[in-house]
């Protein structure tokens, strides 16, 4: 049985619906002997945190095994790890899968691929600009000359460097410098297990009539977190409330920003736009699977990659390198999410009927397919030739 080892120092969190979870649980499904080997930190409760655990199995039976900082580094940005090497060594994987090179012990990972050479490494990049590199010394000090060093040093011994998003391929080539031959495109996506389960017709309609939604109702989904970069939620909750067509409806959920709770609240009215709160990751798969159509009008997040795994529909805002979530027509994208614009695009979409099924067919027919974290995870460590 092959042994691998995901890296994931920015940090791990048990039962989350994050990459790093999902391909280290279907690697293990797959037949693999997985770890995941990460800092002390976690998210609980929205709160990044340390966790007190230092070795445990989480929630996919996958072996988890935390390491404290040894040095905080160049402006607290650049820690080392206490006992890296020697983890790894123990470990003893036969695939590296790095998430993410802005680490400084990718030298370590280095030394452990010289010492035993036929030991494959993929590394993935989950920055770009809307993320990252937002600052002069954040852009021009910590990626284009920290980062980058370390990023270079890899080439030699990587098979694939993984960008998670288009942009994010670039910002591999652009901002690193690093050949764009071993740059390629690897999509998030969306948990086999849970879109399967969540597409039981029986728990769709509790969950619509809970939140008085009828069958004959168009339900929009949106979820994620609501903060100043997405304030654009405020203005789809507006649009919906001025549609003069009670048939159509809204179901927001995630946490909001205290700073502009009060604004975003300003048009939930509890029956034709309604507000669920925050809810656990896996419970996000029931309400997409509720809707007919999703809509995205902030800024890309992982949710984009799950409803698409799921065959649904969506209006996503246009960014930059992020258009790969259309498989053929099923995304419409604006590039104004203004309350105006969006309304006019679901009016248009509504009166549409057939154009708005033959976007359903390319979501059900090719989304899924496209966005299934098994096959994701197959394509992850496989050889490019």
């Amino acid at each position: 049985m092959k042994k691998i080892v995901h890296i994931c120092m920015a940090q791990y969190s048990d039962g989350w619906t994050y990459q790093e979870n999902l391909l280290a649980k279907y690697h293990k499904k797959a037949g693999y002997d997985v770890t995941v080997l990460t800092s002390m930190l976690c998210f609980k409760e929205g709160k990044l945190v340390e966790d007190d655990k230092e070795e445990f199995v989480d929630i996919n039976g996958v072996k988890v095994i935390r390491l404290p900082k040894k040095s905080k580094g160049i402006l607290g940005k650049v820690p080392s790890y206490e006992g890296f090497f020697e983890a790894l060594e123990d470990i003893s994987p036969d695939i590296i899968f790095s998430h993410g090179c802005q680490y400084k012990d990718t030298v370590n990972v280095i030394k452990y691929i010289k010492k035993n050479k036929n030991v494959e490494l993929y590394v993935d990049n989950h920055g770009d600009f809307t993320n990252s590199a937002r600052s002069f010394i954040s852009l021009h000090v910590l990626h284009k000359i920290i980062w980058k060093y370390y990023a270079k040093k890899l080439v030699k011994y990587t098979n694939v460097f993984w960008g998670v998003l288009p942009a994010r391929v670039d910002f591999l080539t652009d901002v690193y410098g690093l050949p764009k031959d071993k740059c390629k495109l690897l999509v998030m996506g969306a948990d086999d297990e849970f879109v399967e389960k969540s597409a039981n017709e029986e728990a769709i309609g509790k969950l619509r009539e809970k939140y008085g939604v009828k069958n004959d109702d168009f339900l929009i989904v949106t979820g994620g977190k609501i903060d100043k970069a997405k304030i654009q939620t405020k203005y789809l909750i507006e649009a919906v409330s001025k549609i003069s067509r009670d048939k159509i409806k809204l179901l927001v959920f995630g946490s909001i920003e205290k700073e502009i709770e009060e604004e975003v609240m300003e048009y939930v009215d509890g029956v034709r736009t309604i507000y669920a709160g925050w809810i656990k990751p896996e419970q996000s798969y029931d309400y997409f699977a509720a809707a007919d159509l999703v809509v995205f009008p902030g800024r890309h997040s992982v949710f984009w990659e799950q409803a698409a795994g799921q065959g649904k529909p969506m209006i996503c805002k246009s960014w930059d390198g992020t258009r790969h979530v259309d498989v053929g027509g099923n995304v419409l994208f604006l590039e104004d999410t203004g309350t105006d614009s969006i309304k006019k695009a679901l009016e248009d979409l509504v009166d549409d009927t057939a154009g708005f099924e033959k976007m359903k067919k390319v979501a059900e027919d090719k989304g899924v397919k496209t966005f299934s974290y098994q096959k994701i995870a197959e394509k992850a460590i496989k050889k490019p030739y």
